[in-house]
């Protein structure tokens, strides 16, 4: 008997989980996108008041009516996105908002414009919905920052949707105001659908963040907890749109999630209406991590650019396949760029989402190999 469903024939597991589960004990792990800070005390202690007062059943299908309330005065101030409480969904993180969004609004054979390079999910999530993932090259020499004449060139008669992610995962590429606004103008007049991954959002340097959503009703905006307040495995994020998309999305999300774990809502809204100095706190020490990797490596002769947001390093190499297999006899674990497109072939990206000091012997350790 063939147990395997057509929709997972095309589907591979996940490049970077494989190099993170092949690290040996002793070694330094820059291949997993993961905050290696603690979750923030006052964040840890509303979790454990709302399990000591009982908050351990059922939400409403949408998430706790507070949380979403405050989601929806967080994207009003912070992102000049006017939506309702209504207008939310809380959900199992940013990858469940992204994979219900998907479903619930692509059909087989649709075509769905993709960044390339980009977040290994994004293809599966649109082969799992039997639709075409089309790349839309972005380049080193600008950056890797997708500019409207890049998707222009990719679009075909079958586009109804783009995935979008700035800050980048995985090459911390943050776009210009003025190319939001580009692209945003170009999905409107050929009514095409943005989903807007904006979980890096809060971890910028130095520049600003714009939303899609704020030029373009067509959007769907994805973000989460997971980075900004190292909240990874806590598995709490939201998507929020026009009703009527809302409502498409809620049919999906109601009948494989029904709901998001309610202490951690609790958690979640303390998170957003709390000080924010954790989160600025958090991205200073990364901006500092950042710099220490960058300089490193171009004075190693490793080529890359200095990226504005999300904390991943993207620099070039001839050969990476064999300079990550060296990089592993040394205890450094990276993602050969392969696994994010087809523009990632001659690069290797690095998370440094590890202490300043891990990644200072991290250094030391590829330069014997360079």
């Amino acid at each position: 008997m063939d147990y395997q469903a057509d929709r997972v024939k095309n589907i591979n597991l996940s490049q970077v989980r494989k190099m993170f589960e092949m690290a040996s004990p002793t070694a330094i792990n820059l291949a997993l996108g993961e905050p290696d800070f603690d979750t923030p005390p006052h964040i840890i202690d509303a979790l454990k008041d709302a399990l000591d007062n009982n908050y351990t059943h059922y939400s409403q299908n949408k998430g706790e009516p507070v949380l979403r309330e405050s989601i929806a005065k967080k994207l009003k101030k912070d992102n000049n996105i006017n939506v309702d409480g209504d207008d939310v969904i809380v959900t199992v993180g940013a990858s469940e908002a992204l994979y219900s969004s998907i479903q619930a609004l692509i059909n087989p054979k649709d075509d769905v414009l993709i960044q390339d390079p980009a977040f290994l999910s994004y293809r599966e999530c649109i082969t799992l919905a039997g639709a075409n993932a089309i790349p839309v090259k972005s380049t080193y020499e600008n950056e890797f920052k997708t500019k409207v004449e890049d998707i222009e060139e990719a679009i075909t008669p079958n586009t109804k949707a783009m995935i979008i992610n700035s800050p980048s995962n995985p090459t911390g590429a943050v776009l210009e105001k003025e190319d939001v606004k580009s692209i945003s103008d170009f999905a409107t007049d050929n009514d095409i659908i943005i989903f807007s991954d904006e979980i890096y959002e809060k971890i910028i340097y130095g520049r600003n963040h714009y939303s899609f959503q704020s030029y373009c009703d067509n959007t769907v905006t994805i973000n989460g907890f997971s980075k900004a307040y190292a909240m990874t495995g806590l598995r709490i994020g939201y998507c929020t749109s026009r009703p009527e998309i809302m409502e498409e999305i809620l049919k999906v999300h109601q009948y494989n999630i029904a709901c998001v774990d309610t202490a951690t809502q609790i958690a979640a809204n303390v998170a957003l209406t709390s000080s924010q100095k954790c989160v600025s706190d958090m991205t200073a020490e990364f901006r500092k991590r950042r710099d220490l990797v960058v300089n490193s490596l171009n004075d190693m002769g490793l080529d890359c650019h200095m990226p504005d947001g999300a904390f991943y390093v993207f620099f070039h190499h001839d050969n990476p396949e064999e300079f990550v297999e060296k990089a592993v006899g040394e205890d450094v674990i990276m993602v050969p760029g392969r696994a994010f497109g087809s523009q990632g072939e001659k690069f290797i990206r690095i998370s440094y989402a590890q202490s300043y000091e891990n990644l200072k012997l991290a250094m030391e350790r590829l330069e014997k190999i360079v």
